[in-house]
Order: structure tokens, then sequence, then C-alpha cells
């Protein structure tokens, strides 16, 4: 598909929804990995008993960046098989705009990624798009995270 064709029915989208994932639980062993690839080691994520006496949320979080991390695989541009937009032969994470971790995700929780798309802009090569990426927690009112995401898709 051409890049022409792409944007027009990418210009169509905006100020829409384009992108709800399945629910996806966040373990302590989720939590941990985060940790050993970060080197944050706060008791808030990673000790479960002294989270469960002295946390406010009474369990451990997840680390608010963990979360954030999340995006590719919540927004479904990881699986080479079913490419995000058909023609796109490369999708970049390009940036953030806005960011703000709004709800911490206890250990247990399930969480999902909400895209609504808000811009299309050429650059030479590609589109950037840029979206509203929230990621709810089940059962909460308040999401865990709200960010503008600039991405860049390359054909």
């Amino acid at each position: 598909m051409s890049i022409d064709t792409v944007r027009a029915q990418l210009l169509q989208q905006v100020g829409h929804e384009t992108h709800a994932s399945d629910w996806l639980q966040v373990t302590q062993e989720r939590i941990n990995a985060f940790a050993a690839a970060t080197g944050d080691f706060q008791w808030i994520h990673t000790d479960p008993e002294r989270a469960a006496k002295e946390s406010p949320w009474r369990r451990t979080i997840a680390h608010g960046y963990l979360t954030l991390s999340l995006y590719p695989l919540l927004r479904g541009i990881v699986d080479e098989g079913k490419p995000p937009y058909a023609g796109v032969r490369t999708v970049i994470n390009y940036g953030l705009n806005k960011l703000r971790f709004v709800n911490a995700v206890r250990e247990g929780s399930n969480v999902r990624g909400r895209s609504k798309l808000v811009a299309v802009d050429e650059f030479k090569g590609g589109l950037q798009i840029t979206e509203e990426f929230t990621v709810d927690i089940e059962g909460e009112t308040k999401p865990a995270l709200v960010g503008e995401v600039l991405m860049r898709l390359y054909f």
C-alpha cells in the first residue's frame, strides 16, 4: 500500500480511538525483571512483605516506566506478522510530547492500552503519527498513565 493511501486512511481516523489492546496482567516477575534491567530495586516495587506493611497500596507497584515500556506490546506494534498499517516496513518510536503517571499499577493488576490518533504529519521517507496513549487499570476509574506518543512509519 502506498504512503498516500495510508496517509488518506489515517487522516480519516484523526480524533478517533484506533486501537485497544487485550488485558495484560502485571506480575511480580515482570516487575522484578524490569528492576533488574534498570537497576531500580526500590522496595515499593520489589519487596512484597515490606510493601504489604508500609505501602499505601498494601502491595508492590509497577514502576511508572515499566508501564510506559509496555507501549509497543499494548499498542500492537511488535508482531512482524501483523503490521499496524499496511505497506509500512518499519515503525520507530520517535518520542513523547506529554506524559503523566496518573495512578499506581498494583502487582497482579490487569492493564490495557488504548490509542487515539491525534495528528498525521509527513516527513522525508514516511509519516509521523501522534497518538494519545492511555493505559487503563481494570476496575479503576483513573488510568495508570496518559501520554502523547510519536511514531514514525517508514515505507
